[in-house]
């Protein structure tokens, strides 16, 4: 009987492929494989795509714990973030993600469910597989988190928050700076009756207490406040407004944690036939996409999650390549108006 002389790790007693093979086929050096997978952007386009496709088809399987011991790098990233639900930090990932990948690190993405302390578990997990760095949201995490990032010396980058207490590199903007300009600016437009509706989420509250506080100083009435434990939804929106109003609170203005909640508070006002903006503004954060093909057009606080997204991977690889680079970064904010308000 003839012997199969192709190999193939799905195939249960032959042997694996092995970068030699993928070489050999390839008519290339074993480093050059390994720089195609690995780090990309060290070979020209031609050859990477070459070697990757005789890569998918040979089915060969990269060690990456044999390279991250020879070369002490493991060209993983993890990047730790709230939830996967919201489109906000899905728009920032994705773009985080795009361009480590195109500088030849493979991301692993983790929702902390807003918990610092399942954060720290999701840490202690993810470090023992040798990250070569670290995204983290925000810049609020238990003291052992703070402490073994320090030891371990792994580069970070604190994302959507700016704050006195860095860890290594922040990239993002103020949250009570929003909360300021968003006070100023509708107060400005003759609105003294507030309220706000959101979750439990400890950047969204900054906003709201930075809020209440320029609106204080301003001479504004008591703010109403609707706060859930929860996920951001539509139904948080609607319960929120609902809760409020039926408590017999008359809010000129509703300043959402997020724009899916926004949508939820519109939907709300729609279902008891009260005009917005005439009767009730309303206005989200975030910028979601389908928050402008509302009706009406929903007004929002845009953060450019896009942007912000790639300009943390940037710094993650200028830290990543032993430059320090700016401490902060603001990628700043921009209230739009749109017909809800």
């Amino acid at each position: 009987m003839a012997r199969k002389s192709a190999r193939n790790n799905g195939n249960r007693g032959e042997s694996p492929v092995t970068v030699k093979d993928v070489a050999l086929k390839a008519g290339v050096s074993v480093m050059t494989v390994s720089r195609a997978i690995q780090r990309p952007e060290l070979v020209n386009e031609a050859t990477r795509e070459h070697v990757l496709e005789i890569v998918r088809s040979m089915g060969y399987v990269p060690n990456i714990m044999a390279g991250a011991l020879a070369t002490r790098k493991s060209r993983l990233v993890a990047i730790l973030l709230p939830t996967i639900a919201n489109s906000i930090y899905s728009i920032a990932v994705q773009a985080i993600i795009a361009r480590l990948s195109a500088a030849g690190y493979q991301s692993l993405v983790g929702p902390t469910g807003y918990s610092p302390e399942n954060e720290e578990l999701l840490l202690d997990a993810i470090l023992g597989r040798r990250p070569d760095g670290i995204v983290l949201t925000g810049t609020l995490h238990t003291p052992n988190i703070r402490s073994r990032l320090a030891s371990l010396r792994i580069p970070v980058v604190e994302a959507w928050d700016l704050s006195d207490d860095l860890l290594d590199t922040q990239v993002g903007f103020s949250h009570e700076k929003v909360g300021v300009a968003v006070a100023e600016h509708f107060h400005a437009k003759g609105y003294r009756q507030w309220a706000v509706v959101g979750i439990d989420d400890p950047r969204a509250m900054r906003r709201c207490h930075s809020l209440v506080a320029r609106l204080e100083a301003l001479g504004a009435a008591d703010v109403q406040q609707q706060i859930f434990p929860s996920e951001a939804t539509w139904e948080v929106g609607r319960r929120g407004l609902a809760a409020l109003l039926d408590a017999g609170a008359r809010p000129q203005i509703v300043f959402c944690s997020s724009d899916t909640v926004a949508l939820g508070v519109l939907a709300e006002a729609a279902s008891r036939k009260i005009a917005v903006p005439d009767e009730l503004a309303v206005l989200g954060f975030g910028n979601i996409s389908n928050g402008q093909f509302a009706y009406p057009a929903l007004s929002t606080v845009s953060v450019n999650a896009q942007e912000m997204g790639r300009q943390v991977a940037e710094a993650l690889l200028r830290r990543l390549e032993g430059v320090s680079g700016e401490a902060q970064v603001d990628t700043s904010f921009e209230i739009l108006e749109r017909e809800s308000t």
